[in-house]
């Protein structure tokens, strides 16, 4: 049976875009959207040491010591990278994703001593005296190809005792994952009891794979889930029936994602339903996933995710959906255990 939610509300915040994801902003901006969130209500926010190579939890923890004085905020960060120092690095140009003035570059680790270490340096960018939720980043095949397996023996050799011994002792609320794959969610819960898995880009209207195992076994464990990557890159956003496609898993989408979008977003002009709001909707009404947290960076965009967030959407819609085989019909008529 699933517990009572851990995050507050169904929308988080993603805070890869205040690390100067692609394109750097001024702090100011930064600040900005990040006051707008707070004044819409928002209270659950993601980040990571990789975005922007700390930059990105430093913007963070200056904005809440400001704004969270009574300590409402819940942060998710990450560990599994350590931010090695760079000279002479060209600190306007992208690297890793990031265009940052932090002369640092982020190298997989999940050691021990490594996750201590991140750890203890996110505390002092975010300005925080505990982490709610702490999250092993990118382990998988999915980031290391071949390299997986001596990762992962690294990891549960190392890291995973250290983020235990965290949570353990009250450092932090809650460990898990933040990956972008099924599979290795399920090997890590063979090893060890999470608490929260944020999976990016696997639960959305073009994927639900998760409903074959991973899904029913969190339900099992009571391991709650966040859905990142709601867009799958941007093609959810944007569609595709009014001029070219976005981004599809990082890249250009293949002619079958194309089509399968067209398609989604004819149903959802049928229904007047917009077809972002639809994304952003979806992941959150399996009873496993208790946010949704799509990157924002400006606050049109924050204003944008929160409208289309509320957005009413009718039953008869998703049924719609269902009949025409672009979603897995489990997704609409979720088993009655799941409801609970």
């Amino acid at each position: 049976m699933m517990t009572q939610p851990f995050f507050p509300g169904k929308l988080g915040f993603g805070a890869a875009a205040v690390g100067n994801l692609y394109r750097a902003i001024p702090d100011a901006d930064a600040f900005a959207v990040i006051e707008a969130a707070w004044a819409s209500g928002l209270r659950y926010f993601d980040t990571a040491p990789h975005y922007g190579f700390g930059l990105s939890e430093k913007r963070l923890g200056d904005a809440l010591a400001e704004l969270d004085l009574a300590g409402e905020a819940v942060i998710s960060t990450k560990v599994g990278r350590r931010l090695d120092p760079m000279s002479g690095a060209d600190l306007s140009a992208v690297r890793q994703g990031f265009v940052s003035p932090e002369p640092f570059e982020s190298v997989f680790d999940y050691t021990y001593d490594a996750v201590m270490r991140s750890y203890e340096a996110s505390l002092k960018r975010l300005r925080r005296n505990r982490i709610d939720v702490l999250l092993a980043h990118d382990i998988g095949s999915y980031a290391h190809g071949e390299a997986h397996e001596a990762r992962m023996r690294e990891f549960l050799g190392g890291g995973l005792r250290a983020m235990q011994e965290l949570r353990d002792g009250g450092a932090v609320r809650a460990i898990g994952l933040g990956v972008n794959e099924t599979a290795v969610c399920e090997e890590v819960l063979g090893h060890a009891d999470l608490d929260v898995i944020l999976l990016a880009g696997r639960y959305t209207l073009l994927e639900q794979t998760p409903l074959d195992s991973l899904f029913p076994l969190c339900a099992q464990r009571g391991v709650r889930v966040v859905a990142g990557a709601p867009f799958n890159s941007g093609i959810l956003a944007r569609g595709v029936r009014s001029g070219p496609p976005a981004h599809y898993e990082y890249g250009a989408p293949p002619a079958a994602v194309v089509e399968r979008v067209g398609r989604i977003e004819d149903i959802c002009a049928a229904f007047g339903v917009p077809l972002p709001a639809a994304a952003l909707q979806f992941p959150v009404r399996h009873p496993v996933v208790e946010a949704v947290i799509p990157g924002i960076a400006t606050p049109d965009e924050l204003a944008t995710a929160t409208a289309l967030m509320t957005h009413a959407i009718p039953d008869a819609f998703w049924a719609a959906l269902s009949e025409a085989g672009l979603v897995d019909p489990r997704a609409i008529m979720l088993p009655s255990s799941l409801r609970a």
